[in-house]
């Protein structure tokens, strides 16, 4: 080979080394600006992660964070209810026993207001169903013991106190079995007597008997039976009517108006009389449900 030709060849090689650098160094820069525009694109996604979680925390906290404010006019009911059950208990320490019974009587009215009030104004709430409850413990359980106890079970000693505590238990335990079978229970019918009419037995016996001149001495034996046995019908298995499916809207016979106007004179004449006969029929007729059905 001459030496022409070797210079030429190295001219070749010196030429061609610039081109690979260059090669090289356009497939570096374009490798720095692909990873560049990765890492851009991935930081600029972080702060939109970021604020995304930020927002959906903010949204849990605001539902989470209770409601401020209870509603009045319902919860005016229930509070009108729950100050007649403590009166009834107040007169009867004072010896006004008629003044008690009829206490517990105005606090059935006004207990069977507040959620008829509350579903037709739309203010139902968890803080009102709970309010009622306990207010329902004290007009119907605490009030109706004390008061069979101070009229009539003291002089009985262990017997006398302890059926009324039988009697609050078991209004307690019908309270909360009642909460826990909301929306379970069949609208139709209560499991158990229901706490309210129960009071109203027994308030009822001892209005009835005050007005007529009997003294809680005189039926002490009765009593100490009666309030017991109202107090397991509360927590027995005993269905009673709830009448919830009574449509007050629809027409009606005639003569089912001259009966309501003949009950409501009734009740003017002998309201202690015919209020303890009307809720001690209903207390009756779940016990003859069940021996109805037993002789079908």
């Amino acid at each position: 080979m001459s030496i022409e030709d070797t210079q030429m060849k190295d001219t070749d090689i010196k030429n061609t080394e610039p081109e690979m650098s260059n090669v090289n160094t356009e497939n570096v820069s374009s490798d720095k600006l692909s990873a560049a525009a990765v890492g851009s694109s991935a930081n600029d996604s972080k702060p939109e992660e970021s604020n995304a979680e930020s927002v959906s925390e903010a949204k849990e906290k605001v539902t989470k964070q209770p409601h401020k404010g209870v509603y009045l006019l319902p919860n005016l009911f229930t509070t009108g209810a729950l100050f007649s059950g403590f009166y009834s208990i107040i007169a009867a320490m004072n010896g006004e026993f008629s003044n008690a019974a009829i206490a517990i009587f105005i606090s059935m009215i006004l207990d069977g207001l507040d959620g008829r009030v509350a579903r037709l104004t739309r203010t139902q709430s968890a803080f009102g169903a709970e309010y009622d409850s306990l207010a329902d413990m004290v007009s119907f359980g605490i009030a109706p013991a004390l008061v069979a106890f101070t009229w009539s079970l003291a002089p009985l000693g262990k017997v006398g106190w302890i059926a009324a505590f039988i009697y609050a238990v078991g209004a307690a335990l019908r309270l909360a079995r009642f909460n826990t079978m909301l929306g379970v229970e069949e609208k139709r019918y209560f499991t158990g007597l229901p706490s309210p009419a129960a009071a109203a037995i027994v308030a009822g016996v001892i209005w009835a008997a005050t007005e007529k001149g009997l003294s809680g001495a005189d039926i002490a034996s009765w009593m100490a039976m009666l309030v017991p046995i109202t107090g397991l019908l509360m927590v027995s298995n005993v269905k009673y009517r709830s009448f919830k499916d009574l449509n007050l809207k629809g027409r009606v016979p005639f003569v089912v108006l001259l009966i309501s106007v003949l009950v409501l004179i009734l009740v003017a004449l002998e309201p202690a009389i015919v209020l303890m006969g009307v809720f001690c029929l209903y207390g009756l007729w779940g016990i003859g449900g069940i021996f109805f059905k037993a002789l079908r």
